[in-house]
């Protein structure tokens, strides 16, 4: 059961250079968008892939570049017998150390025997692919793996149109689940008297065990594809080629008329129950076509909670269902850099873990802003929907993500995690209550940004002291829309030690009012605006119009905020 060790990618579309020793079990790559992230998904079906020939173009390197080759290879481990073979292979065995993660020429006792697969492009566009041994070129030798060798090793690959791994064509997943194979010579040469039928009764005897396999597969897994599968010819096959015998559900209709979902998801169950050979399976967004639970149902049917893990797999999402259900030690970050693309596992300590839980959408970003709170996250969403009416471009079209942290003694706990992955990352404070220095130190030395209110500042104190006069009346007002006005009253009340009521505060606006309101707000019990959706709506509808007429230190903190979501 091959499993992939190494990998080393040049010049290939937007990867100049890329060094990676992948996991054994599911590899899910995560990010932003334009990372790269298929790219390398698509560079391991094109080295490992069982084709003759791919169609390449000068978009296929990097920078257009031609002059620079492309150059993918990947390092093979836990090999058959039959790889390993000294008469076939032998002067291309490699070995490999697990824990130095370092690849020798020679096979070496006590390490792991391995073969590198190398696939290079030149100007002329036309593909190479070749077995990489030093002691080999020295000798003037080259090869590749045999056609048949390569046929096993080839991954599977779940892409928009999965549905060719329904039918027995050639490296679809139905022709690795067992031995079986069809003679079709009978039925086709009867095809224009009722073949399909006439097939159909040979081809359950020929591929019942295949047949049983999916069924049972398509059962565990939810999908509606009857309890007695057939293999029938296929009524749309332009010819007798690869492909003219398919899935078929009990009342006769292809399974290949399966929603686009419920194929993915069947040809990824089978892949597991297929792996021999080749245990490598290649799924780009694996969110596409599925609803929540099945993407679940989906991991969980490759094993992603399983150890030791069944197959090896690499995934891409931008769904924060999946790194829910994923581990950190399944998560890679991938990221561009000058010059090279650097993949970062996450890791399963407990902030990491938890954070992942709880703001798996941090991870999906460009950018992420932690709030101390509820209210600065709505705070931020609020102000967003104004800009966004008055033309400029919203956060989430900027890729920026908003974080709740749950409190000062939290802020850093999430900041720092996401900082420490290569994020761009920002904090939102207040400065009534501050939070661990030491902590707040590492994160601006690793270059995080911080925002925070004036000295001694509260998010409530910022809006009540440095908004307008007309803002403050608004403010109170909608207090009053959202809470009943005897405990408005109260709060006023108890916050200026009973010198001031309601009545006094919707007069002329003083310094005292101002405090006394801003106070108030952040009562203990039912605070004003201390929800989401209540300091959102404050945000758009007081705040964001209001702010040509605050004070410079409130405009200033949000102009520079928004500005460093929009510089990414």
């Amino acid at each position: 059961m091959a499993q992939i060790r190494h990998i080393a990618i040049e010049n290939f579309r937007c990867i100049e250079k890329l060094d990676w020793h992948p996991c054994a079990g599911v590899n899910c790559l995560i990010g932003p968008g334009d990372a790269g992230k298929s790219s390398i998904l698509d560079a391991i079906d094109l080295c490992l892939g069982a084709r003759r020939t791919v169609q390449f173009t000068d978009a296929d390197f990097h920078g257009l570049d031609v002059t620079a080759p492309v150059v993918i290879t990947i390092t093979i481990g836990d090999l058959s017998d039959a790889l390993k073979s000294m008469d076939t292979y032998g002067a291309y065995v490699r070995s490999f150390d697990p824990t130095t993660k370092t690849i020798d020429d020679e096979p070496e006792a006590g390490k792991e025997t391995v073969l590198s697969v190398r696939l290079q492009i030149g100007s002329d566009l036309d593909p190479v692919w070749s077995l990489v041994s030093d002691r080999a070129k020295a000798q003037g030798l080259a090869r590749n793996l045999t056609w048949g060798d390569r046929v096993r090793l080839s991954p599977t690959r779940i892409g928009v149109l999965a549905d060719s791994n329904l039918a027995w064509r050639r490296g679809s997943v139905l022709n690795r689940l067992t031995d079986e194979k069809a003679d079709t010579s009978a039925a086709l040469a009867s095809a224009a008297r009722d073949a399909r039928r006439a097939f159909g009764d040979l081809a359950d005897a020929q591929l019942g065990e295949t047949l049983k396999i999916v069924a049972e597969t398509a059962r565990e897994l939810g999908i509606p594809a009857g309890d007695k599968l057939k293999a029938m010819l296929d009524a749309h096959s332009v010819s007798f080629s690869g492909g003219t015998i398919a899935l078929h559900g009990d009342d006769g209709v292809p399974l290949r008329a399966l929603g686009v979902g419920s194929t993915r998801l069947l040809v990824a169950g089978l892949q597991r129950k297929a792996a021999k050979e080749s245990s490598v399976l290649l799924i780009d967004e694996l969110e596409h076509g599925l609803e929540p639970h099945r993407i679940i149902r989906l991991l969980g049917s490759i094993g992603a909670k399983e150890m030791p893990p069944p197959i090896q797999a690499f995934l891409t999402t931008h769904s924060p269902v999946a790194l829910r259900e994923l581990r950190g030690d399944q998560l890679w970050v991938v990221r561009k850099l000058a010059g090279v693309h650097k993949l970062d596992l996450v890791g399963t300590t407990d902030p990491i873990q938890g954070t992942i839980r709880s703001q798996p959408e941090a991870f999906l970003s460009r950018s992420v802003v932690v709030c101390e709170g509820a209210s600065e996250v709505g705070l931020m969403r609020g102000l967003d929907l104004h800009f966004v009416a008055s033309g400029r471009v919203s956060l989430n079209a900027l890729g920026a993500v908003l974080v709740d942290a749950g409190g000062v003694n939290k802020i850093y706990g999430r900041a720092n995690v996401i900082r420490g992955l290569g994020y761009r990352c920002a904090v939102l404070r207040d400065d009534d209550v501050l939070p661990d220095n030491a902590q707040e130190a590492l994160f601006t030395f690793n270059s995080g940004t911080l925002f925070k209110w004036n000295a001694n500042y509260a998010l409530e104190h910022a809006l009540f002291y440095l908004v307008s006069d007309a803002a403050v009346h608004r403010l109170l007002a909608r207090a009053e829309e959202l809470h009943e006005t005897d405990l408005i009253e109260a709060h006023i009340k108890g916050a200026s030690g009973g010198t001031l009521t309601l009545a006094d505060c919707r007069g002329t606006m003083t310094p005292q009012i101002r405090e006394t309101l801003a106070k108030a707000a952040k009562s203990n019990k039912n605070p004003w605006f201390k929800t989401v959706s209540a300091m959102e709506d404050v945000a758009r509808d007081i705040v964001g119009p209001d702010l040509q007429n605050a004070h410079a230190d409130l405009r200033n903190v949000v102009e520079a905020l928004f500005g460093w979501c929009a510089s990414a």
